[in-house]
């Protein structure tokens, strides 16, 4: 399993990455919350609790305050500590880091345009929506003069 950064956590906590980074976070929450396996519990306290945190606190800490490099840290390593010792919570946690790097690196845009002269609009960039163009055409003959 790739490590997960404390950088990546706090850009995913900040909102950087638009609705890819949101339901990315969203996604670690909700994955953070799921109960420890049955071997993780096997190290408990008296009252049955893990003897290492979930994740839960830490997420709720970056949440609060995303651009402390601590609190990355802190959930960084509550990941890592969660992943050692429960397998499901590892093979479920690699899952979801390489689905937000894949989403994540999505946002590469290279546009070329080439040959000819273009007749209307010419827009370069990603994700456009409700785009509208309200142009008037023009003839040939009109043109020259």
């Amino acid at each position: 399993m790739d490590p997960i950064t404390a950088t990546a956590l706090t850009a995913l906590a900040s909102g950087l990455g638009g609705e890819a980074g949101r339901q990315a976070w969203q996604g670690l929450t909700a994955l953070v919350r799921r109960p420890f396996g049955r071997a993780a519990t096997q190290g408990t306290q008296d009252d049955g609790t893990p003897q290492v945190s979930s994740g839960e606190l830490e997420v709720a800490a970056l949440e609060g305050d995303p651009a402390d490099p601590m609190r990355a840290q802190a959930l960084a390593t509550a990941l890592g500590v969660r992943a050692a010792l429960d397998r499901e919570f590892r093979i479920l946690l690699d899952e979801w880091w390489q689905r937000a790097k894949a989403s994540s690196s999505g946002g590469d845009v290279h546009n070329s345009i080439s040959g000819g002269t273009q007749n209307g609009p010419v827009l370069q960039g990603r994700d456009f929506s409700s785009l509208t163009f309200n142009m008037t055409r023009t003839t040939a003959s009109s043109d020259r003069d």
